[in-house]
């Protein structure tokens, strides 16, 4: 059995695979003050559930972007798994090159979106990752990360606008059928899921006008929220991440 870590700065996203299969999925929340003991357990609990064993675990590879986790994630490994992670470098990403001007600085997980968006969907492809941040990751016809764009996630903007708004609440995350509001919830709705797909609409515009038209997959959790509002994207990929990784690992170990 393989378990993959995709690290994030909200959740930690756990899978276990046999072989190509992926067995299981469950999310933590990140938290940087919970120890190696308490991520441990917890991981363990899941896998048990789920009808596994962990000391079946043959490997453990791990993308993060949080780097104060660092230690506590290869202590639990150690410990509860019996194996040091496997830490995913994205400039070191087999069968992906990183074409941007400060490869150092772009996120593992993107990296590791690019490798299984271009081996399950082909290129040149476009990767939405609706998460903490609402990422455009562009892979080239040749499999490669090209680059991007960066927005705030829509959980983070909606938060950000409820706190400093104190007449403001928050709101069930549905497209109104009319753009103008006639109450406040109605309005709330408007702005924030209207808005969001037409910055989802208006970024996958501009990349076509400048990369030409592409595939679009969409991951994370809001993904099959906007699927089902915008025909911009083509596929909704869940398990992008947590595939990625199996992907990634495999060909660290064919040395490919």
């Amino acid at each position: 059995m393989l378990l993959v870590l995709d690290i994030g700065n909200t959740n930690i996203a756990v899978g276990a695979f046999e072989a190509s299969a992926l067995k299981g999925s469950w999310r933590l929340n990140t938290e940087i003050g919970k120890t190696s003991d308490e991520y441990g357990v917890q991981i363990v609990a899941f896998i048990r559930h789920a009808g596994l064993d962990a000391h079946r675990c043959e490997a453990v590879i791990v993308s993060s972007v949080v780097p104060p986790l660092a230690r506590a994630v290869n202590d639990l490994c150690v410990k509860y798994l019996g194996h040091t992670p496997v830490l995913i470098d994205p400039r070191a990403v087999p069968g992906v090159a990183v074409e941007i001007d400060r490869p150092e600085e772009v996120g593992a997980d993107r990296v590791v979106n690019a490798a299984a968006a271009f081996e399950r969907h082909g290129g040149p492809c476009i990767v939405i990752d609706f998460g903490t941040a609402t990422t455009f990751d562009v892979v080239s016809a040749a499999g490669n990360y090209t680059g991007g764009a960066i927005a705030p996630g829509l959980g983070l903007a909606t938060e950000a606008l409820v706190a400093h708004a104190s007449r403001l609440y928050r709101v069930e995350f549905v497209p109104p059928k009319t753009v103008v509001g006639k109450s406040t919830i109605h309005a709330m709705q408007s702005g924030i899921m209207l808005g969001y797909l037409s910055l989802v609409e208006g970024m996958i515009r501009r990349f076509h006008d400048e990369i030409g038209v592409c595939t679009v997959v969409a991951t994370g959790g809001f993904a099959g929220l906007f699927a089902k509002h915008t025909s911009v994207i083509d596929a909704v990929d869940a398990n992008l991440t947590l595939e990625g990784l199996r992907i990634v690992y495999d060909r660290l170990q064919r040395g490919t």
